[in-house]
């Protein structure tokens, strides 16, 4: 074995680098964390080949003594830190005191600092150099060219120009976001590609999300003392193919750490497609001691000390935001997709459907005792006639407005104050069941018991389920017995599913109990069940509805959470707006 020697630092440094800096945009990240520590107001990036060729940043902040210059391209020199009690608390974004170091071994680096009150700058070319007068007005120059240049083999590793400017675009789009305060600006090449003046932030993330997403999100305020979550949330029509849009800080620092993704799947579980992925640009502000930042070089990776409570918050915080009534979008009227969204295929439902009238007597009677108040009485009371639109003062309509029509058994199309309202009514019903059938279930659930029991015919495997599941049927208001070897005899359903095909109905909850542990029908995946249990009783396509009926389904809508997305994450309502149908038309053109 050879004998144990102590590495060179240039090695040392080189090693370090292949943890921080592992493209260009590495690079870019520790330099501009390291402008905002200064304190910077105003920061500018140039970069040239994708930042290969060059990485040049420059900001205003407070500068760096000539006496400290040549000690900040050293290995484990930092400012921010010195003590463990320091390292605990940590509220910088850099404090390893190895980026610069590292940085300055695999690319030709100089450094140019003005320090507040200096008579002139100081210059320092890599590291070990003896620093040199320089002009600079204020504030520090880093200039970084030719990665990798002593070590090719890594060259070789990186992508095409293309590719490694987009991910130094996303780290300047990631200080960017966090630091609105600070005005920043970005080009490649000679060409600018983002110049954001300082402003709040609505008006930085609307600058780099883009006002579509800021029309499709809801504002996220929520605060438990140590704890406080702020930003935007998108509604699920703002929903992406992949995670590009998804933005978390914790204390200011980005950050990708598996429990606060998982807090956040959770929390749009009921409203957005499996196969989608939700945006949003969302600040965790924690005791800088509940949290430690010191897990990985690149500092991306974070460890809560109280990790179920943040997992807890986070995850309440959201689904409140998102839990609103279905119509408090009306007012302002949405957009109808984004950008990356793909369109949305309606259902189409085969045949003729046999369910009895929507269970909705209470809504409707109001309605009809509404429409009657606001028309003239008439003397034959034995015919109640259809209502029609309402003459209601603007301030008081409803949000989603009044029915007008059905279309093709599909649709529902309304009249509100903003302009047309178009809702899939399928859609619609099954989240008011789906909400319905979860508060239900939390006590005990409403039966319908039945005239004469359904008997079903079933296979081998299903009997076995039924059997095994009784206790979890008999739970969620489903009362079962044995009428032979494969016939199940059906006295009883969910009374909100009273309307429902009982056979279609317990077939498909006996397909989501197959090979299901009871323990999880009451946990995690109870609410799948429910979803499929909503989906078989809401009213189905070709069904026609009356105007009372239409109505009443509006009015349920406005009063439930979530309303504006069907359990499967498809949206169930959308808004044209009276400027959007004139365009259409060339009115006024």
């Amino acid at each position: 074995m050879p004998a144990i020697r102590r590495l060179p630092d240039p090695l040392i440094n080189q090693i370090a680098a292949g943890e921080v800096v592992e493209r260009p945009a590495s690079v870019l990240k520790e330099v501009l964390e390291n402008a905002v520590d200064a304190g910077a107001q105003a920061i500018e990036v140039s970069l040239d080949g994708g930042g290969a060729r060059r990485i040049r940043v420059s900001d205003d902040g407070c500068g760096i003594d000539k006496a400290d210059l040549a000690l900040a391209l050293e290995r484990h020199a930092t400012s921010k830190i010195g003590s463990l009690d320091d390292l605990e608390g940590v509220a910088t974004m850099g404090f390893r005191g190895e980026a610069l170091a590292a940085i300055a071994s695999v690319a030709r680096t100089t450094l140019t600092s003005r320090a507040r009150g200096a008579g002139h700058a100081w210059r320092v070319d890599g590291p070990g150099a003896t620093p040199s007068p320089a002009a600079l007005n204020h504030g520090t120059v880093v200039d970084v060219q030719d990665l990798y240049h002593n070590t090719p083999a890594r060259r070789k590793f990186l992508k095409t120009e293309g590719t490694e400017f987009a991910h130094c675009d996303d780290a300047f789009r990631r200080v960017a976001l966090a630091r609105p305060e600070v005005a920043m600006q970005l080009s490649h090449n000679g060409r600018v590609s983002h110049r954001l003046p300082a402003g709040d932030a609505t008006r930085r993330v609307g600058l780099l999300m883009g006002d579509d997403f800021l029309a499709q999100a809801r504002t996220v305020d929520a605060d438990a003392g140590a704890l406080r979550l702020t930003g935007f949330a998108s509604l699920p029509a703002y929903s992406r193919a992949s995670r590009d849009a998804q933005y978390f800080f914790v204390n200011g620092r980005f950050v990708r750490d598996k429990l606060v993704t998982h807090a956040i799947r959770e929390a749009y579980r009921d409203i957005l497609h499996g196969s989608r992925h939700p945006a949003y640009v969302l600040f965790l502000d924690i005791d800088p001691r509940s949290v430690d930042v010191n897990v990985h070089p690149a500092k991306i990776e974070v460890r809560f000390r109280e990790s179920r409570a943040v997992h807890q918050f986070i995850f309440h915080a959201l689904e409140r935001s998102l839990a609103q009534a279905g119509a408090v979008d009306a007012a302002p009227a949405p957009q109808a997709t984004a950008p990356d969204t793909p369109p949305t295929p309606f259902p189409r439902f085969a045949g003729t459907s046999q369910q009895s009238p929507l269970v909705m007597e209470s809504s409707a009677r109001s309605y009809y005792d509404f429409a009657s108040a606001a028309r003239p009485t008439t003397s034959d009371t034995s015919v109640r006639p259809t209502p029609a639109m309402p003459d209601t003062p603007a301030g008081e309509a409803p949000p989603l407005g009044f029915a007008l029509a059905q279309l093709h058994g599909i649709f529902i199309l309304a009249q509100n104050a903003h302009g047309l309202v178009l809702v899939d009514m399928h859609a619609a019903h099954e989240r008011i069941l789906y909400e319905r059938l979860k508060t239900v279930l939390d006590g005990a659930p409403s039966l319908q018991r039945l005239l004469i029991p359904a008997v079903l015919q079933l296979s081998p495997r299903e009997m076995a389920t039924a059997d095994a599941c009784a206790e979890v049927l008999a739970g969620m208001g489903f009362e079962v017995s044995p009428a032979g070897p494969q016939a199940l005899s059906v006295r009883s359903v969910p009374a909100l599913l009273a309307s429902a095909n009982v056979a279609e109905l317990v077939r498909a909850v006996l397909a989501e109990l197959d090979d299901m542990p009871a323990s999880q029908v009451v946990t995690a995946r109870r609410n799948e069940l429910l979803a499929t249990m909503a989906c078989h009783g809401a009213v189905r396509a070709n069904r026609t509805l009356t105007v009372p009926e239409m109505n009443a389904l509006l009015r349920q809508m406005e009063a439930t959470e979530r309303a504006g997305q069907c359990n499967h994450g498809r949206p169930t309502w959308t808004q044209f707006s009276l400027a959007e149908l004139d365009r259409f038309f060339l009115r006024g053109q």
